[in-house]
């Protein structure tokens, strides 16, 4: 039986603010690698650690990939990050389903993220009370992609794999970081663009679909 839930946060929850910010910063940078690879490596700079502002995030970012990084690089790349989690919002079936679920579930927020965008937009809209655990990956030290994330959070819990489900986006970072941590997982397809054995358009569909399991 299903005891605690884990949300991704960006595409899953909330919505960036601006189109694809990490293939932007491809763009900006001029990187030319396979997405897959870059946004491995890419995430690993900057989200696996705190930085004491944008600006030496960035130039962390830089050096992982052998790039100067102009000075109006750099403040292109800072201006996009911030306006992205300035704009960004939850998603309209977000806050009511979260509450709702809040009464039988134990919430556990688990995102990459640097150490500036998802907790300011978790204060913006205050759904930071929604969790009962948060989870980030400048916090862990480690991607959620990474097998030890996951398991870093079951053993924090003193949960087993069996207690929980995870809800996420992506098929390559929540869908397949769960399987290889044995946790059961539904993705969130909320355009209906992709197959996977357990999915959803909206997170007004999960209460329902845990019913169903129980």
């Amino acid at each position: 039986m299903t005891k605690a839930l884990l949300f991704d946060f960006w595409g899953t929850l909330v919505e960036n603010g601006v189109w694809s910010p990490t293939k932007q910063v491809k763009n900006i940078l001029q990187i030319d690698l396979p997405f897959s690879e870059y946004v491995l490596r890419m995430e690993r700079a900057l989200m696996t650690r705190p930085f004491p502002s944008l600006r030496e995030a960035f130039t962390e970012l830089c050096k992982e990939f052998s790039r100067d990084g102009t000075a109006e690089q750099l403040d292109q790349l800072i201006g996009l990050w911030n306006k992205n989690w300035m704009l960004a919002r939850p998603f309209p079936d977000v806050q009511e389903t979260l509450q709702k679920l809040q009464e039988k579930y134990m919430l556990i927020l688990v995102s990459n993220t640097d150490s500036f965008s998802v907790e300011k937009v978790l204060d913006k809209y205050a759904l930071r009370p929604s969790f009962a655990h948060i989870f980030l990956s400048h916090h862990v030290g480690l991607l959620k992609n990474d097998p030890a994330f996951l398991q870093k959070v079951l053993e924090a819990l003193q949960l087993s794999a069996e207690d929980c489900l995870l809800v996420g986006d992506s098929i390559e970072s929540d869908m397949e970081a769960a399987r290889k941590a044995g946790i059961q997982s539904v993705l969130i397809d909320r355009k209906n663009a992709r197959d996977y054995p357990q999915k959803i358009a909206s997170l007004n569909e999960l209460k329902g679909l845990l019913e169903e399991q129980e």
